[in-house]
């Protein structure tokens, strides 16, 4: 377990410099990783442009008035880790000198770099709303204002084709459900719309089949295997089945794009840095390290990128001779599904975009609380919320 109180960590001046590019949950896992394995045998800085680290997979109960996503101060975070704060957003990397560039100028040096700094949000559709949840309120808490007042009688549910975050559109989908059930609304129409072959197939046959069994029961009609065209405001074409619907109000997940950074690999491939069994980018002569949504990996998740966060950790700590041998990325996806009811708990063993062995509980098999399973950063979190400075927001 990781030391979490500000007395256990101090700055100091090891011989290996880490930076950590990144404020949120893959950044913040892999330092608190990084010191599990290495202690204070390394140098470690935290380059990230945000004041706080937003728990962002609990921003879909927000238009629901369940509350805001929980907030923790980066700098309560860099002083328990013993991290030093550069409040600054990576540029780009000279991987030949070992030198971040901020995009104030500053140029930090490393013996190690992981980057964690997330991806771009992409507009798919012009005549469609766009849930973010970074603006959950903002993006959703009028439709669901819409329903409870009977203004809106339909919505639709929409997944572009590409890289998402296929999750809170389910979510979504189940808690409007569930709202108008609760409200005897029982003309509400809903509609979810999918490229893939099966529910949330990406998670597994299990987890699909009890997602599919939760669908029907809320009574939202779904069109795998399709395509969604939004051609002007309340017309949806599905295809290849041709139909054309009208819904009141049409709602979809950002398509997710990688951010390309100057100096490193990845461009080609929508802007991802291709990522091997440690985590480590290639051509960057084993110092760089990528984990969450920048890397290449095809599955959009929060727990698989704390996962990749402790590998690339695992990775550093063997540079630094901190441990013998690193561990691989060897990724298992447990996540907690939102429906406004029961949530669903979700495990599996993901084989490229899709994944096997799932299975689904009722009862959680990880502490309840936690959205996304993050080895380190659920037990730090944990201490920080039952503190009297994790009430509210953590300083």
């Amino acid at each position: 377990m990781p030391r979490t109180g500000p007395e256990d960590y101090r700055p100091t001046m090891a011989d290996f410099r880490v930076v950590v590019c990144g404020g949120g949950i893959a950044g913040v896992e892999g330092i608190l990783r990084l010191r599990a394995l290495a202690g204070d045998a390394v140098d470690v800085q935290l380059v990230a442009p945000n004041d706080e680290l937003v728990y962002r997979p609990l921003a879909v109960r927000e238009p629901f008035a369940f509350g805001s996503p929980k907030r923790y101060a980066l700098n309560r975070i860099a002083r328990d880790t013993g991290a030093e704060w550069t409040k600054a957003a990576l540029a780009w990397v000279d991987r030949e000198s070992q030198v971040v560039h901020t995009d104030d100028h500053q140029e930090l040096p490393y013996d190690a770099l992981l980057i964690a700094v997330g991806a771009k949000q992409v507009d798919e559709y012009k005549h469609a709303g766009t849930f973010r949840d970074g603006a959950a309120d903002e993006t959703f808490q009028g439709v669901v204002q819409d329903i409870e007042l009977g203004y809106s009688k339909s919505l639709a549910f929409i997944q572009p084709v590409g890289p998402v975050w296929p999750l809170p559109l389910y979510e979504l989908a189940l808690m409007t459900s569930e709202r108008a059930r609760s409200m005897d609304a029982r003309d509400l129409e809903l509609t979810l719309v999918t490229p893939e072959h099966r529910p949330l197939s990406v998670f597994g046959p299990a987890a699909s089949d009890a997602v599919s069994e939760r669908l029907e029961r809320a009574g939202i009609t779904v069109y795998c295997e399709s395509l969604a065209k939004v051609p002007a405001t309340r017309q949806l074409v599905i295809e290849p089945q041709g139909l054309e619907l009208h819904p009141d109000r049409m709602l979809a997940m950002p398509r997710v794009a990688g951010r390309a950074i100057a100096g490193l690999p990845g461009a080609g491939i929508n802007g991802f840095l291709p990522i091997d069994r440690h985590c480590g980018v290639p051509e960057t002569g084993g110092r760089v390290f990528a984990a969450g949504d920048v890397a290449n990996y095809p599955i959009k998740h929060g727990g698989l990128g704390a996962q990749m966060a402790d590998a690339a950790a695992s990775a550093i700590a063997a540079l630094a001779g901190a441990i013998d041998k690193p561990h691989p990325f060897n990724p298992v996806i447990r996540g907690k599904l939102l429906t406004g009811a029961e949530p669903l708990y979700i495990s599996a063993h993901p084989a490229g975009s899709e994944s096997f062995a799932s299975e689904v509980f009722d009862e959680p098999p990880w502490p309840a609380d936690d959205k996304v399973v993050a080895e380190e950063l659920g037990p730090y979190l944990a201490g920080l919320d039952s503190s009297q400075a994790g009430i509210g927001r953590a300083s």
